[in-house]
């Protein structure tokens, strides 16, 4: 499973202070960390503030870029942010595409935000959202996720392999039934699509004590499941480790090396 880094994001208000001031050593002290809890992309997030947002990103794309060779996750729903980030992003030794997060099914996103993907051949995050609202039920989502791949490849020329489908964890203190339903639709959804997904995977304990037993309780089921990507904090040890089990038990770490690696640095307890 790919572990995008969840820390950069400007809703912190630490993180939403530093790129105020413009604190360098901040920022790359949070990428470090990161990069050391064995974070495979990062995630970057400079607010809700569309001004703000077209100021910091370019300077935090280059911050960033300083000290990592991983790929970052453009995390904005404004085109023009998302291309000054694009156009930013250096693939640094070819270490990996950039990837965009996020559009919907939501034609106006789609129109605007694919070609950004298709020009810079960049990795797309897939909300199954549309129009109307949420989806409620697993094959709503499937249905959400096949339009938005079929627009995708065949009027935008995106491949497949560039897409992961988020298919919406939701809070299980106020929708509890819809744990259920979206760990059936990570199934469905590689079943039918052969499509990758990828969750944010801390909304599902929004709002109820001791987040990190829930969080890590769900990245099990996940896992189990079959998700390809999770949005997290990396230095949460408790969720790497795990992740380094389930992986483990589940035969996708040939011969327990990744997690016996963990163990012998101590990243197990």
């Amino acid at each position: 499973m790919k572990i995008i880094g969840e820390r950069i994001n400007a809703t912190r208000k630490s993180v939403r202070e530093a790129m105020e001031k413009k604190d360098i050593g901040f920022i790359q002290k949070e990428i470090v960390l990161q990069v050391e809890s064995c974070a495979n992309l990062i995630d970057v997030n400079c607010g809700s503030n569309p001004q703000a947002e077209m100021e910091n990103i370019e300077w935090l794309i280059k911050t960033v870029q300083e000290v990592t060779n991983l790929p970052l996750v453009i995390d904005s729903s404004n085109p023009e942010v998302i291309e000054i980030g694009l156009k930013s992003y250096v693939n640094k030794s070819n270490t990996g595409r950039a990837m965009v997060n996020s559009i919907t099914a939501e034609k106006e996103k789609i129109e605007r935000i694919l070609p950004l993907v298709k020009k810079y051949n960049a990795d797309v995050i897939a909300l199954t959202i549309e129009e109307k609202g949420m989806p409620e039920n697993a094959r709503e989502r499937v249905d959400i996720a096949k339009r938005i791949l079929d627009i995708a490849t065949k009027d935008y020329g995106i491949s497949a392999d560039n897409i992961y489908f988020d298919l919406l964890v939701r809070p299980v203190s106020t929708e509890p039934g819809q744990v259920k339903e979206f760990l059936e639709s990570i199934g469905l959804v590689k079943q039918s699509l052969g499509a990758k997904t990828v969750c944010g995977l801390s909304n599902v304990s929004f709002g109820l004590p001791n987040r990190s037993l829930l969080n890590s309780t769900f990245l099990a089921m996940c896992i189990s499941a079959g998700l390809d990507a999770a949005i997290i904090d990396p230095t949460d040890k408790n969720m790497m480790a795990v992740l380094r089990a389930g992986e483990a038990l589940i035969g996708k770490d040939e011969y327990c090396m990744n997690y016996i690696t963990s163990h012998r640095e101590g990243k197990l307890s």
